[in-house]
C-alpha cells in the first residue's frame, strides 16, 4: 500500500531545489529591467525597506560586504534620489539610511513587473502545488529574514569589550649588584696607607 504522505526531503535536496528556482527567477526577472539600479544596489534598497534608519555598518554586515563598498553603493542611490542620509536623533556622530519616497515608488514598480512574470508561471501549476509552494516559501522567508536580521544586529552591537587585565602586585626591584671594595694598594686590608708627598725626591 502506497502512503499518501510525501517522503521527507533532506535540507540538501531543499537547498538544491531552491538554488535552481533562484537561478530561474534571475532569468525571469531579467525581463523586468531594474535600470537605473544594479542588482547590488537593488539589494540595498530591499534591506533599507525592511530596516528603516539603520547605519552603514549594520547595512554592510547585512549585505555581507564592507563599509567602504556599501558606502559607494549608497552614494549612487542617493545621487538618483532613492536613498536619504540623515543625522540620528540620538547621536550627531551617527548617520541613518532611509528610503526616499522616490525609492519606495521604484521598488513598488519593480515588484509589480516581477510579479507579472511570475504569475505567468504560477498560473500553470496545479492548485495543490501552488498551495505547497506558498507554504514552503512562507517558511523560507521567515527563517531567512530572521537570519539576515541577526547578522545586522550582531554588527550593530559591535565587538565585545575586553575586560582589563587582572591587577597583580609588582615585584620588588632586585637589588643592584655591586663589586666588593678593592683592598688598599699598600698594606694589609683595613690598614690606612701612609700619605705620600706630592713633591718629587731630589
Amino acid at each position: 500500500m502506497t502512503s499518501s504522505h510525501p517522503r521527507p526531503r533532506s535540507p540538501g535536496e531543499a537547498a538544491r531545489a531552491t538554488s535552481t528556482a533562484a537561478e530561474l527567477l534571475e532569468v525571469l526577472w531579467g525581463r523586468a529591467s531594474t535600470a537605473p539600479v544594479s542588482a547590488s544596489q537593488l539589494r540595498v534598497l530591499f534591506v533599507l525597506e525592511r530596516n528603516e534608519g539603520i547605519n552603514l555598518r549594520t547595512l554592510a554586515a547585512t549585505l555581507g560586504s564592507t563599509p567602504p563598498s556599501t558606502s559607494r553603493l549608497c552614494d549612487r542611490l542617493q545621487a538618483v534620489g532613492f536613498v536619504r542620509r540623515q543625522v540620528a536623533a540620538t547621536s550627531r556622530r551617527e548617520v541613518e539610511l532611509r528610503l526616499s519616497r522616490r525609492g519606495r515608488a521604484f521598488l513598488a514598480d519593480v515588484r509589480a513587473r516581477r510579479e507579472t512574470e511570475l504569475r505567468s508561471v504560477v498560473e500553470r501549476m496545479p492548485a495543490g502545488q501552488r498551495t505547497a509552494l506558498l507554504t514552503g516559501l512562507e517558511g523560507f522567508c521567515t527563517v531567512a529574514s530572521a537570519q539576515i536580521h541577526a547578522a545586522g544586529a550582531a554588527a550593530d552591537d559591535g565587538p565585545a569589550r575586553r575586560s582589563p587585565p587582572a591587577h597583580t602586585e609588582a615585584s620588588a626591584p632586585a637589588p643592584a649588584l655591586t663589586s666588593p671594595p678593592a683592598p688598599p694598594a699598600d698594606g694589609p686590608p683595613g690598614q690606612v696607607p701612609p700619605r705620600r708627598s706630592a713633591r718629587p725626591a731630589p
